[in-house]
């Protein structure tokens, strides 16, 4: 199967909207609300905001969001890998591994210092399937959440 991994630009605001309908699919996220055009675009815009995609045969079957961090401690940034999903029917033939190491180069390309992941330690596909890919290190942590939305 061939794989085409693909940066989007600001004017793929549709492959950007055809992501976010594979990632409510494969995470099941229940009563989601579709985010306006207008704010799709503004990140889409946004230099500090990366999204790749994964196509066969013109079909969107994954891809990855990725905030890039400004660091003070060097001029090189990070990136923050948000989500990676791959269509059910396309999981396990390697096109999320294949995701991460467009994006790794990347990031090396562009003088970044690192991508990060965090993954739910019960979200064992999650953490297995990172554990597959040619991390540097791994670190347990506790996230904390400070919720601002009362819905």
């Amino acid at each position: 199967m061939d794989i085409e991994i693909r940066k989007l630009n600001p004017t793929d605001i549709d492959d950007f909207s055809d992501l976010i309908k594979v990632f409510e699919e494969v995470f099941e996220w229940e009563n989601f609300i579709f985010p306006k055009s207008n704010h799709l675009q503004r990140l889409l815009d946004n230099p500090n905001f990366l999204v790749f995609i994964g196509e066969t045969d013109k079909k969107l079957v994954g891809g990855i969001t990725v905030h890039v961090l400004d660091r003070y401690d060097t001029e090189k940034p990070s990136a923050y890998i948000y989500d990676l999903a791959v269509i059910t029917d396309f999981q396990r033939k390697g096109i999320g591994k294949f995701i991460i190491a467009t994006l790794n180069d990347y990031c090396k390309q562009n003088g970044f210092s690192e991508v990060f992941v965090q993954a739910e330690t019960d979200d064992i596909r999650a953490v297995n399937f990172y554990k597959t890919t040619p991390i540097s290190s791994e670190l347990n942590a506790t996230h904390f959440t400070y919720s601002f939305d009362n819905n």
